[in-house]
């Protein structure tokens, strides 16, 4: 058993904790959301539920990826849902 002591106060060591947890999920999304790019570059007509499948990752949270590179005027839909396909805008 190893005790460790630390000189920081409980209210800076949740700081800390908080702000590795944010920099690490921020980090794995901007990774996740590098990889769709890619894959829409591969094949322009894939679905939230295939990047799921892909990602292992909820469908719910593909579409939040892609509506987030919508907003970030990353990628374009052109068409519905079910016969259109996405465009690349970087």
């Amino acid at each position: 058993m190893v005790t460790v002591f630390s000189n920081i106060n409980r209210g800076e060591k949740e700081n800390v904790v908080e702000n590795v947890v944010e920099n690490v999920v921020e980090n794995v999304v901007e990774d996740r959301s590098d990889k769709i790019i890619n894959l829409i570059k591969q094949n322009k007509q894939i679905s939230a539920k295939q990047i799921a499948k892909l990602f292992n990752i909820t469908e719910r949270t593909a579409q939040r990826d892609l509506d987030k590179l919508k907003k970030q005027n990353k990628i374009k839909r052109i068409g519905s849902d079910k016969a259109g396909h996405w465009e690349v805008l970087e």
